[in-house]
């Protein structure tokens, strides 16, 4: 023990004896028994009426460390570097250096967490607080002195899950005023008719568009970002095999249809195309916007167009396009903290490679589950039953997911702000054959399901800590 010497909230003086935390804690209660003080409020206040004891005392921070300046932090962000990490596994990965948004986007991630079932071993229900206040339950809402970035965020989410519906409004308000039917009707037939998004030529692609601010706040909002197992030399094509689906696949976009995590400066000299349905290339307006972003249809016709042109030598070098292979089907298996990909039957890209003579890359983003909670289908077999017919009859399903809202944490459609973390595997090289035996493909099949074993082992304990079970292979 030790004499300390304070001041009472009148400014008398006074002297106190420093104790440990248990003989603290004893003190206290004692004195709250006698009256000798009010409450706890005016302890953790610094308010001590009369001699009395002190708190423990804090460590003192060490000496020499230098906290980095405002300045470093704005220098780091704007210069965007490739730097590797040595994780704790060993291994190593490239990625675009951390910036400050991302690290603030990863504190506040961790206050807005919102507990799981397996969070929670135990439950205390508590009466009155203080005895003036009830326990606050039900839903989260977000405070009011929410930084105004963070707002300009989550209306970017917003708009990027509401494009489709924003640009189906807009061409039916069009159709509304009759001085635009001149313009409207000859529209209709070019997007009825144009081959553009199987082409593969990528004219209606801007960079422009890909680049700007928008989409950095895209990425923060989660936050992302992308790191590399190794170079790519840009004098081969590619094809990204992205996994798993998710809900929206928004990790998928982020890191491949933008360059807000520095795609070209990874893989510097190859150009990637983010493939989606081909249905999306005939809703009006929206195509166009799909095409200046750079994406291209999923359909046989454009993955070879795409393959075989462009490049250096105009066959196709330095191309690459992403696939999300798991497709609709996988969203369904799309549970946080777990890892189900459709993938033991799916041998059509593995094909599409050997023709083509373009390398396969395995990328496993790390959080793209976790981004949405969903009906479970053990729990309502019936509901699942259903959209795997809708998903056999119409080619793509619905399914009932739910995460937090604009305003609130708990519901909602709009993603949870958790990290996502997009790992790009090694390359698997082919031999280039018109005609692949099924021998072959069954062996590249499994070299690559091989790759994304080894990410996932590799790297789940550092980027998935809360993940239930392993990574399973499933139809």
């Amino acid at each position: 023990m030790a004499t300390l010497d304070h001041r009472s909230a009148n400014g008398e003086r006074f002297n106190s004896t420093k104790l440990l935390p248990n003989q603290y804690a004893e003190s206290i209660l004692s004195k709250l028994d006698n009256g000798s003080i009010d409450s706890l409020d005016s302890i953790e206040s610094g308010n001590y009426a009369g001699t009395g004891s002190s708190p423990p005392v804090p460590p003192s921070p060490k000496r020499n460390h230098k906290r980095p300046s405002s300045k470093d932090l704005r220098s780091k962000a704007e210069h965007q570097k490739v730097e590797r990490h040595a994780y704790s596994n060993g291994e190593h990965l490239a990625s675009t250096a951390e910036d400050a948004d991302y690290l603030k986007g990863l504190e506040l991630t961790k206050r807005e967490h919102k507990p799981t079932k397996d969070d929670q071993h135990s439950e205390l229900i508590s009466g009155h607080n203080h005895g003036n206040q009830r326990e606050q339950r039900g839903v989260r809402w977000a405070p009011l002195n929410i930084p105004f970035k963070r707002r300009l965020q989550t209306l970017v989410i917003l708009a990027h899950t509401l494009t489709i519906g924003l640009f189906i409004t807009v061409f039916f308000l069009l159709c509304a005023v009759p001085l635009t039917w001149p313009i409207l009707v000859p529209y209709l037939l070019h997007v009825l008719f144009s081959n553009a998004g199987t082409s593969g030529t990528l004219s209606r692609r801007s960079n422009w568009l890909r680049s700007i601010r928008v989409w950095s706040l895209f990425a923060s909002y989660f936050p992302a970002r992308l790191h590399r197992s190794q170079k790519l030399p840009a004098t081969r094509k590619y094809i990204f095999g992205y996994h798993p689906h998710g809900i929206i696949s928004h990790g998928a976009f982020v890191a491949f249809a933008t360059e807000a995590l520095g795609f070209s400066t990874l893989f510097p000299g190859i150009t990637n195309t983010l493939l989606t349905l081909d249905s999306n290339f005939r809703i009006p307006l929206y195509r166009d916007y799909a095409l200046a972003m750079g994406l291209g249809s999923v359909s046989k016709e454009s993955c070879l167009n795409l393959l075989s042109k462009g490049g250096p030598n105009g066959e196709g070098m330095g191309r690459a396009i992403t696939i999300v292979v798991g497709g609709a089907r996988e969203s369904l298996d799309a549970q946080p903290n777990t890892l189900r990909l459709v993938l033991r039957r799916r041998k059509g890209f593995v094909k599409l490679a050997i023709r083509s003579g373009a390398d396969l890359v395995p990328v496993l983003a790390f959080g793209e589950n976790e981004l949405y909670d969903q009906v479970r289908p053990d729990s309502h077999p019936l509901i699942h039953k259903t959209q795997l017919i809708v998903k056999k009859l119409l080619g793509f399903t619905v399914p009932l997911f739910f995460a937090r809202g604009v305003f609130n944490y708990d519901v909602g459609m709009m993603p949870y702000r958790r990290p996502l973390n997009i790992v790009v595997g090694r390359p698997i090289k082919v031999v280039q054959s018109r005609q692949p035996e099924d021998d072959y493909v069954d062996d590249v099949h499994k070299q690559y399901i091989e790759e994304l074993s080894r990410i996932w082992n590799e790297w789940k304990d550092e980027f998935a800590p809360d993940h239930i079970g392993e990574l399973e292979i499933v139809e």
